[in-house]
């Protein structure tokens, strides 16, 4: 019996009465496992012990437990498929779900077990054992469990109510497959089961209308945007930039034409391009460019086949009145517009109802995981439900915890919502792209700028720890950090009355002379229009010729600069950063240059890809100007760890947080 039990016998020590047996234990879980063995032992075979006259001297065993606990630590049983009960019922626009499961001679219910299934609590789990809510614990496999956490990641918890939506669809039937499982469900439920079913196993086929070839991976784009509006439920394509994500979803956008009208949701700078391609490419959809309609009038007068392209400024003066239009398609283009969901463009656009919403965006994560829980809360709000549950749930385990759990938990979640191609992965004939850092020396005089600035900030930053409430700080700090960043660039941004020459300048003025001289073209982009205008008079006095292009630039016009850069206007492209990082094909230059590096690699990604995407026949070179020993290095610095943030957040491989007021003070002082 002391070999079944796992124990190994001890020599007796002289001031012990008599013999001791003791179990090998190596961890928690071991020790849970002689727990439950003694348990069965005292209650299944006592009786056959007792006749046995080997084991009638051995006294009863005793266990113990942990001095913080007020019940002795005892494994219930086992939990499997066979003792789960689960009810599915209807809750206004959503659905319940509730459920018990048998533990030796207790109930637990559901939620209770899913609660105690927590990923972001390393104690609650030990082998094949979990905690439960009063301490104790029960034995449940591998395969069951990670059924129960997928089913806890697609249920929301509100008061004593688990929700779920039709997005919990794929957990459900995962978690019911061995067929093992009580279940009962409405017939709603049942539906959108069935309606999952029909989506999987739908072979969508390009409309005939579409007046395109497709790449390869463009074709299963719209094949996967087609299944997701099918099944009902939002999603996110997240390709690349320059892959073709107008073009899927014109597709998507000319298949379901007779469902209703279309909204697209789009920045200024880009609603040109929606309204071109459509017509282009869909000539059978009634493409409208919104601020050139009558507005109001217009929107009483759509329909099916209609697409009426708007920007978030005019969506959230007129969240209102889209919100009376009946849209079976709704499009939110360069979706980080809302990645903020305290904003009010955010909260006007979540009321704006669609049939089916989609959102198309190069980067879901730029910062930080509550931009994803902030897109998602708009496309497809049971994906994740409340932010307090995100938070707890996923953000703060990942962020703050480094959880690979959670961190996994989130990518399963994520897999059905969202597709993202990189396009070293889908596009082999496009031109290689190569990345050099120019880094320059400034001058003594740019130097002595630099450090008076630099020293005027940690003072008040000394000032604000002292004084300052920790939020206030941070906007101080910030704008601290974006002075030291002008300066950086030219010591004019900060001091209008400097003259002398800057770094930067220098290296972008032999920089260009070289490429001109070897017939390149190039953008440059600065996220200081400041800096823009001081490159400008640079680039006069040099003899280059130059189109230009920031935030106050009107729609129409940059259209026209767009066009006459690609028809071979001028040597140089001017774009802010901001203004210029998306919706623009620019595929006439063939050199990238960045003056300034941008918090997020992301957004200089986005920027970049306005010369490096389909149509470029040329290898494309970006530069980067660095001011050596100045922010800008501590900057860059962070590229590396941000750089493959979207990749890892859907591959369940990393994450980032924000930096906080520390980190930010500490960049302050080394740089």
């Amino acid at each position: 019996m002391a070999e079944t039990l796992g124990f190994r016998f001890f020599e007796p020590e002289e001031s012990l009465a008599h013999e001791r047996f003791a179990a090998h234990i190596t961890d928690f879980g071991d020790a849970l496992n002689l727990i439950e063995r003694l348990h069965s032992w005292s209650s299944e075979g006592e009786q056959s012990v007792s006749t046995n006259s080997d084991f009638s001297e051995i006294p009863k065993p005793e266990v113990l437990w942990d001095r913080n606990s007020e019940k002795p630590i005892s494994v219930l049983g086992s939990i499997s498929s066979q003792n789960v009960r689960v009810e599915i019922n209807r809750k206004r626009d959503w659905f319940g779900i509730s459920g018990q499961c048998d533990v030796g001679d207790r109930k637990l219910d559901l939620g209770e077990l899913l609660e105690n299934l927590s990923a972001e609590d390393a104690n609650a789990i030990h082998g094949d054992f979990v905690r439960l809510k009063d301490g104790q614990w029960a034995r449940i496999g591998e395969k069951l469990r990670r059924r129960l956490r997928q089913l806890r990641d697609a249920t929301h918890a509100d008061r004593k109510t688990m929700k779920l939506d039709a997005t919990a669809a794929p957990a459900i039937r995962d978690f019911l497959d061995d067929g093992e499982i009580e279940f009962k469900a409405v017939k709603a439920w049942q539906n959108c089961l069935d309606r999952l079913a029909r989506a999987e196993s739908l072979d969508p086929q390009l409309p005939a209308g579409l007046d395109a070839n497709l790449r390869d991976y463009q074709v299963e784009g719209y094949r996967w945007l087609r299944r997701l509006a099918e099944w009902g439920v939002g999603g996110v394509l997240a390709d690349d930039m320059g892959l073709g994500k107008t073009l899927q979803t014109l597709a998507v956008l000319l298949d379901r034409k007779d469902e209703g009208p279309a909204l697209v949701i789009a920045p200024t700078s880009v609603a040109f391009n929606w309204v071109r391609e459509t017509e282009r490419f869909a000539p059978g959809l009634a493409v409208h460019l919104y601020r050139e309609t009558d507005r109001a009038e217009f929107l009483t007068q759509v329909g099916p086949g209609d697409v009426v392209v708007c920007s978030y400024g005019l969506a959230l003066r007129d969240h209102k009145s889209l919100a009376d239009v009946e849209w079976g398609t709704m499009v939110l283009d360069e979706a980080q517009a809302i990645k903020n969901s305290r904003s009010k463009t955010s909260k006007a656009i979540a009321d704006i109802p669609a049939a089916w919403t989609v959102a198309l965006t190069g980067t879901p994560v730029e910062n930080h995981l509550g931009e994803l829980w902030s897109l998602f809360h708009v496309v497809s709000p049971g994906v994740f439900g409340g932010w307090e549950q995100f938070r707890k749930r996923f953000a703060l385990p990942i962020e703050k915890n480094n959880d690979e759990a959670a961190r996994r938990g989130l990518a399963e979640r994520l897999k059905p919502f969202v597709l993202r191609r990189k396009k070293s992965e889908v596009l082999k004939d496009l031109p290689p792209r190569t990345e050099m850092n120019l880094y320059v020396d400034l001058s003594k005089e740019e130097r002595a700028e630099y450090e008076r600035v630099r020293l005027e900030a940690i003072g008040e930053v000394d000032q604000l720890q002292a004084t300052v409430t920790t939020q206030d700080q941070r906007f101080r700090i910030l704008a601290l950090l974006t002075r030291l960043r002008q300066i950086s660039c030219h010591p004019k941004l900060v001091n209008e009355s400097y003259t002398g020459e800057a770094a930067k300048l220098i290296q972008l003025r032999e920089t260009l002379s070289n490429l001109k001289e070897e017939g390149h073209r190039a953008l440059i982009f600065s996220q200081f229009t400041q800096h823009l205008a001081l490159i400008r008079s640079e680039l006069e006095e040099s003899g280059f010729t130059y189109e230009y292009l920031d935030g106050s630039t009107p729609a129409q016009a940059r259209q026209e600069r767009v066009d006459a850069f690609q028809n071979g206007s001028a040597d140089v492209f001017l774009i802010s950063l901001k203004a210029g990082g998306t919706g623009l094909n620019l595929t006439a230059a063939d050199y990238v240059i960045h003056m300034d590096p941008w918090w997020n690699p992301a957004v200089e990604d986005q920027a970049t890809d306005r010369a490096h995407r389909i149509g470029q026949d040329k290898p494309v070179m970006v530069y980067r100007i660095i001011a050596r020993g100045t922010i800008e290095e501590e900057i860059f610095a962070l590229h590396e760890t941000k750089r493959d943030l979207v990749a890892g957040v859907m591959e369940g491989t990393a994450a980032a947080a924000k930096l906080n007021n520390d980190e930010l003070i500490a960049m302050l002082r080394k740089g």
